[in-house]
């Protein structure tokens, strides 16, 4: 559903603004609230309402007897937070999660298919460096 790697900047509130590909998107899709929370590789994870209560109920499932499934719940939902944007398409975001993602003004938002990544462009063009140099041998690995 989300796709595309977009370049923005934060405003002056410290606001995100949703590319318009990603608020077409959710909007063809009837999505009007989003949840986000702490990601992985030091972004923010960022789901429609549906897509974040399927991962919801998938780790809810984890046994909480286990100490990562109990680490990582804690870390994944502590995080979370629900987001409506607004007619302009901005989202605030709280500060502990753009101190998690080291988010100060200039962003790359990133849509993976079910989910969308925000990173700081520091951050997203170290990531990508590394991960291209990779990429057909991670292909490879995973896809047949």
């Amino acid at each position: 559903m989300f796709y595309g790697e977009y370049k923005h900047t934060t405003d002056r509130k410290g606001r995100i603004i949703l590319p318009s590909k990603i608020r077409d998107a959710a909007k063809a899709n009837f999505v009007e609230k989003f949840f986000v929370t702490r990601g992985l590789d030091s972004c923010l994870f960022m789901f429609a309402e549906d897509e974040w209560r399927a991962q919801e109920q998938k780790f809810k499932s984890m046994p909480f007897t286990k100490q990562e499934a109990r680490k990582f719940n804690r870390i994944y939902f502590s995080g979370a937070v629900e987001v409506v944007p607004d007619k302009q398409g901005r989202i605030l975001l709280p500060q502990y999660l753009k101190d998690f993602a080291s988010i100060k003004r200039d962003i790359v938002i990133i849509g993976v298919a079910n989910r969308i990544e925000i990173w700081d462009k520091g951050a997203w063009a170290e990531f990508y460096d590394s991960a291209r140099e990779d990429f057909e041998q991670t292909a490879e690995k995973l896809v047949e």
